[in-house]
């Protein structure tokens, strides 16, 4: 599944006529808890500040994003997928969201408890760990 989640962004970018990282950056926004900015959506994507900028250029060039005021800090922006690339979006996955509402439907509803269990289990292992992870990137060693 998590191999597969990789392809399916690049089939979405693809269906976009967008790069993966560009795919990846609307997914970060969308996703999001908390406003992003550019610095926190350079680092959410491992790349640095000059690219970021760049990033955000382009995806606001292409009416993917908007800039707006922080909410809570005026001195700081935050970005916004557009309504126009969030139908986008959703009318680009149409086909993929209809077939697993498909194949929801062929589950018991003890089959579906226990698929969703599973998945938040595994949702919940997988924050552990990016929660345990250092913001900073391990040194790597030399070899011998």
């Amino acid at each position: 599944m998590l191999r597969i989640a990789g392809d399916t962004r690049a089939a979405l970018a693809r269906r976009l006529g967008i790069g993966a990282t560009d795919a990846a950056a609307i997914e970060h926004l969308v996703a999001s808890t908390e406003p992003l900015g550019p610095v926190e959506l350079g680092n959410r994507l491992g790349i640095r500040s000059a690219s970021a900028t760049s990033l955000v250029d382009r995806l606001v060039q292409a009416g993917h994003v908007a800039r707006a005021p922080h909410p809570r800090d005026r001195r700081r922006l935050c970005l916004q997928v557009t309504d126009h690339a969030a139908e986008q979006v959703v009318e680009a996955l149409r086909p993929m969201l209809a077939g697993v509402e498909r194949a929801v439907g062929r589950l018991s509803p003890e089959q579906a408890a226990a698929t969703a269990a599973f998945l938040r289990e595994m949702a919940e292992v997988m924050r552990e760990y990016i929660d345990a992870t250092p913001a900073e990137p391990a040194q790597r060693r030399a070899p011998r």
